[in-house]
């Protein structure tokens, strides 16, 4: 699913900066020189570092809010982040994105916690609704779900996109205050073009199967013979059987329902019992739900992402001014190897143009929660 094009209406202007320097200071003034340098007016940061800066990430908020003149910023942290054309990994890296937004275009959404927390009726940002909401959570949070979807129903586009932080240390978002759990981020007003686009990469290894006995996570029977045995006829020789191996290789792809385009969400499998034969994985199922066993797989990520890149450009019709990219951290150098492959995908097709993102635990994108995948932001 994406969210389309709104009505053409000029954009706002970007600047992107990013540095490997491995002491935070040092990096965060080299961002802000570059912003407060680029003389565009920004009042809207994005801001994602490497883990290894994670402690300091609230001291680098300030850092950059104080000598880049940018008052307002949201972001988290990553094992891995990226900007235009690079990625950066198990290294100090901070990567920014600023942009001169109307002043009604955008508002910051704090951290919350649970649904309850929502409002009755449509965000606004000024006199409109708002558009599209912008996230960052926390992968502990038990209510991610809820507040996805809830956050989608209260935006006039149902889009929400984002990823899940991930990190081996602080947790931290940014939605001008610092925070920890739940969801926070910031949401566009309809003044704000804005254009999203999801990639998966996903090869089936077998038909799509009926859950007919589940219970929650665990699938007993697949067209009602035990699921095991259906697992073992599709992946055939060597994986049947060999179910360490089969789970680091094999998903089951879960088909979302009243999807017209097959739309699905990857999960891993999560525990494979032979006396019962049962398979659990990494989602609540229920019965009549479809899954479909698949794996990852280069040349299919590779085609896909080039799919959705060569529809975006045609959407655009041009260079993006800006962009946001939320990718897995089962993507990026451990799918697609060394050489910010990925990155330099989106710059091959697209244009040289300010992007920022990170590489999380998970990717929102509409009114769930992916994995696996590529969550595009772009703004014409």
């Amino acid at each position: 699913m994406s969210l389309p094009l709104p009505a053409p209406a000029p954009g706002p202007a970007f600047i992107h900066a990013h540095s490997a320097r491995p002491g935070w200071r040092a990096a965060a003034d080299a961002c802000a020189r570059t912003i407060s340098g680029s003389g565009i007016g920004a009042n809207l940061g994005f801001v994602y570092v490497t883990d290894s800066h994670a402690d300091h990430l609230p001291s680098i908020v300030d850092r950059l809010r104080a000598r880049s003149g940018v008052e307002h910023w949201v972001g988290t942290v990553g094992i891995g982040v990226c900007a235009t054309g690079v990625e950066y990994l198990d290294q100090p890296a901070i990567v920014t994105l600023a942009g001169a937004f109307p002043e009604d275009g955008f508002r910051l959404l704090p951290a919350m916690q649970d649904a309850s927390a929502l409002p009755d009726g449509l965000y606004a940002c000024g006199a409109q609704d708002a558009n599209l909401a912008v996230l960052h959570g926390d992968p502990s949070s038990r209510h991610l779900q809820s507040l996805i979807a809830g956050l989608a129903q209260r935006v006039s586009s149902g889009f929400v996109i984002g990823g899940l932080t991930s990190s081996r240390s602080a947790v931290w978002q940014v939605a001008d205050d610092l925070s920890t759990g739940g969801v926070s981020g910031v949401l566009f007003g309809e003044n704000v073009p804005v254009l999203t686009r999801l990639t998966q990469g996903c090869v089936p290894i077998g038909p799509r199967h009926k859950v007919t006995e589940c219970h929650r996570n665990v699938a007993m029977k697949l067209d009602g013979r035990p699921a095991l045995e259906v697992f073992d006829a599709d992946l055939g020789k060597p994986l049947a059987g060999d179910y360490e191996r089969a789970a680091s290789e094999v998903f089951a792809a879960v088909i979302l329902r009243g999807s017209d385009t097959g739309d699905y969400v990857v999960r891993n499998l999560v525990g494979i019992d032979p006396q019962q034969q049962w398979v659990a994985v990494g989602d609540w199922l229920e019965p009549g739900a479809e899954i479909q066993f698949c794996r990852r797989d280069l040349k299919s990520a590779t085609e896909d992402l080039e799919r959705v890149l060569a529809g975006a450009r045609e959407a655009i019709g041009g260079v993006p001014r800006g962009g946001l990219y939320f990718s897995c951290l089962g993507r990026g150098e451990s799918l697609f190897g060394e050489g910010s492959f990925e990155l330099g995908l989106i710059a091959r097709h697209l244009g040289e143009f300010p992007l920022a993102g990170f590489f999380g635990n998970g990717e929102i994108s509409h009114d769930r929660l992916y994995g696996y995948t590529g969550v595009l932001l772009l703004f014409p």
